[in-house]
């Protein structure tokens, strides 16, 4: 899917974050509020209410994945308390001090939607319920989900406040998405773990029907569903390096929402490579010819009625008059990505000089030598 774009209009300026442009796909879907997001680079290109304030019942628990699966405490056991046994609604039937992995919690919290998995996670990794839920608007407000507020680690609408938006929802799965544990996890179709008072293993099939059976470039997600939300959905989706995140609230037909808002996605869109990695070419500055470079590339999604609207401008500082006053590495600029009038994209550009560049090849040059010889790091 990925395509490297070459008609691009560069400007260069001697002078001296990106910001997603949201695009409309043409779909029509069931749902209060959605949004369908690109992972790289979070451009949204398709929304409906996607800032409107609602219930979001148990894809709450992404956030409380997410958490545990960074609390580095994943190969702990955890003593299941009474409390999370009483937990209301979906459970995966903990027995009241039963030990079980923090890790097959989190596959019984993703793949079955465990309340009571989700209580004694958030018993283990914040101390009580009220310390995880600090942690949750503390992460929350991290990422950025400005009108997010969590109230507790499962979704129930047990209080008033637990409230958050389609957009806020599909900001967390992209921070969630970035972190290959949770992938592992949201992306698996059965899990089966051990039951200590039992003979048997504990075997969970995953609830998302999208990955399970509707949909082959499903990639993982998290279902929800309380009276007072009613039916809300995350998924994700891949197809190549086309990577995509979609959330429903309050949606009657959201399996159908969300294979309608992909497939149009997959079909109007292409990944396009617009600044690559490595040397900047087209700098006609004597000073900075061939001497300037991007840590890294910058891809976005683009219609192909959109590749003749993109620009790039090098906005760069002035050229020092003595050579010896710019290092290697220095930062000398920025690399401004424009999708018609509005920005996408603001990357760094760095210096880098011949010695640097003698160095860099003696260094290849070196390491073949080694190799061939047979040094290895221990001499």
């Amino acid at each position: 899917m990925k395509r490297i774009w070459m008609k691009i209009m560069i400007v260069i300026t001697l002078l001296i974050c990106s910001i997603p442009g949201t695009a409309q796909a043409s779909v029509s879907v069931s749902a209060r509020s959605a949004v369908l997001m690109e992972q790289e680079s979070g451009r949204v290109l398709y929304e409906k209410n996607a800032h409107k304030v609602s219930r979001i019942a148990s894809i709450t628990k992404i956030m409380t994945a997410i958490l545990a699966i960074e609390s580095g405490k994943m190969d702990e056991m955890v003593k299941v308390s009474s409390q999370a046994v009483r937990a209301e609604g979906s459970s995966i039937y903990l027995k009241p001090g039963e030990k079980i992995k923090l890790e097959n919690l989190v596959y019984g919290l993703m793949l079955r939607s465990g309340n009571d998995a989700a209580v004694a996670i958030a018993e283990h990794v914040g101390g009580s319920l009220e310390g995880f839920v600090f942690l949750m608007n503390e992460k929350a407000r991290e990422i950025g989900m400005e009108n997010t507020h969590f109230a507790n680690p499962h979704g129930l609408d047990d209080h008033e406040d637990h409230l958050s938006t389609a957009y806020d929802m599909a900001l967390l799965t992209r921070y969630a998405m970035e972190n290959e544990a949770y992938r592992e996890i949201s992306g698996t179709k059965i899990h089966r773990a051990p039951n200590p008072t039992e003979s048997w293993d504990r075997v969970w099939k995953n609830k998302n029907r999208l990955l399970t059976e509707k949909y082959k470039y499903s990639s993982g997600g998290k279902t929800g569903y309380t009276k007072r939300a009613k039916r809300t959905l995350v998924s994700t989706a891949q197809k190549d390096d086309f990577e995509l995140i979609a959330v429903t609230l309050n949606a009657p037909d959201d399996w159908n929402d969300h294979i309608q808002m992909f497939e149009s996605a997959f079909a109007d869109y292409d990944i396009a490579e617009i600044l690559a990695e490595g040397k900047v070419k087209g700098i006609k500055d004597t000073f900075y010819k061939n001497k300037v470079y991007l840590d890294h590339s910058f891809v976005y999604p683009l219609t192909s009625d959109e590749e003749e609207l993109i620009k790039v401008e090098y906005r760069l500082k002035k050229a020092p008059k003595d050579s010896e006053d710019i290092r290697n590495q220095d930062l000398v600029g920025r690399a401004n990505v424009y999708l018609e009038d509005k920005q996408i994209a603001s990357l760094p550009v760095y210096y880098k000089g011949a010695e640097a560049e003698k160095k860099s090849l003696f260094d290849l040059f070196k390491s073949i030598f080694t190799s061939v010889a047979g040094i290895g790091k221990h001499g």
